[in-house]
């Protein structure tokens, strides 16, 4: 190995340790996922401080910065080859689909809301110095002309497509429907139902045998909490939507499925995913006694990502912290 091919490793490894600190939590440093791993105190259980950002918020922002597995996640080439595109891609779930993903050896386009750019250039750091392409294309989902473009660009950036992560959502709790206007029901629905719709249709003729498509169902799609109708019907319909097309793709090679989280550290929660006053009970009546972080999703979206599951199609399934609805 020449000098200067040592220099840009140790630069490389360098810019990959620094980007990582900067945009996770201290929590993370002691997390693992070692066999004996006692569930309920993996991560702290202490309840959320109350706290509120702009829609659609920062998480490098929140406190605790919720942890998707930046310091943890290790690959071992289960999707070498495959190319992604992940909705809601720079936070949250959507993030640590994102890093498992190009952990485990996959080129990714993420989507994100225009002015979450901090996140998303956060997560495109921290992987692009470890080596994998990541592609960011900011839009907004509730525009159909945007999510027709966003497919055929990330099919054109990453030279295929053959992974589809449906993740974005947009979710207000509201106390009554008296609450709830006409123009956040029609977001919600554009943002979480339409969206999913536009860029699946768009995307299926792109894809071939052994693809995967991978929708973000919710712990409310079988069990409604009261202040987030609107929010429930589109994860209602996203299990409905998942389990159907399934049955339609199931003769063509590719499988459909569906995770539903329960409740999982996000950037929704603090852009107005909770009424106010009521964030200290976030995931505390889970039998774990703790909300989840986006780093445990991880592991489910790369099993039905990678072929692994190959005779689970067509199914939801649950991280929910043991409540057993999914």
């Amino acid at each position: 190995m020449t000098d200067n091919a040592s220099r840009r490793d140790l630069l490389i490894a360098a810019a990959a340790t620094g980007a990582a600190a900067a945009a996770t939590p201290a929590f993370a440093q002691t997390n693992t996922s070692r066999p004996g791993v006692d569930p309920q105190t993996k991560y702290p259980s202490q309840p959320f401080a109350e706290q509120r950002q702009k829609w659609p918020a920062l998480q490098r922002e929140m406190q605790p910065v919720p942890d998707c597995g930046e310091r943890t996640y290790r690959g071992s080439g289960k999707l070498l080859g495959r190319k992604a595109l992940v909705t809601g891609g720079d936070s949250g779930i959507g993030r640590a689909a994102v890093i498992a993903f190009a952990r485990e050896g996959a080129d990714v386009a993420i989507n994100y809301f225009p002015t979450e750019e901090p996140d998303a250039q956060d997560v495109a750091r921290l992987l692009r110095a470890e080596g994998h392409k990541i592609v960011l294309i900011p839009g907004d989902l509730t525009k159909q002309d945007f999510c027709l473009k966003l497919v055929a660009r990330a099919n054109q950036e990453l030279g295929g497509l053959d992974i589809l992560v449906n993740n974005a959502a947009y979710q207000q709790s509201k106390a009554s429907i008296d609450e709830i206007s006409f123009e956040q029901f029609d977001r919600t629905l554009k943002t979480n139902l339409y969206a999913m719709f536009w860029i699946t249709k768009t995307a299926i003729p792109l894809m071939k045998p052994g693809a995967a498509i991978i929708n973000t169902a919710s712990v409310n799609s079988f069990s409604p909490e009261k202040e987030i109708l609107d929010y429930a019907t589109t994860k209602g319909g996203i299990a409905i939507f998942t389990k159907a097309l399934a049955k339609q793709l199931s003769k063509k090679g590719i499988r459909v499925n569906a995770v539903a989280p329960g409740p999982i550290w996000t950037p929704l929660q603090v852009a107005g995913g909770q009424l106010p006053g009521e964030m200290a009970k976030f995931g505390q009546d889970t039998p774990l006694g703790r909300a989840g972080q986006p780093a445990e999703l991880a592991p489910l979206y790369v099993m039905l990502a990678s072929g692994e599951l190959s005779y689970t199609d067509g199914s939801v399934l649950g991280a929910n912290g043991g409540t057993g609805i999914s």
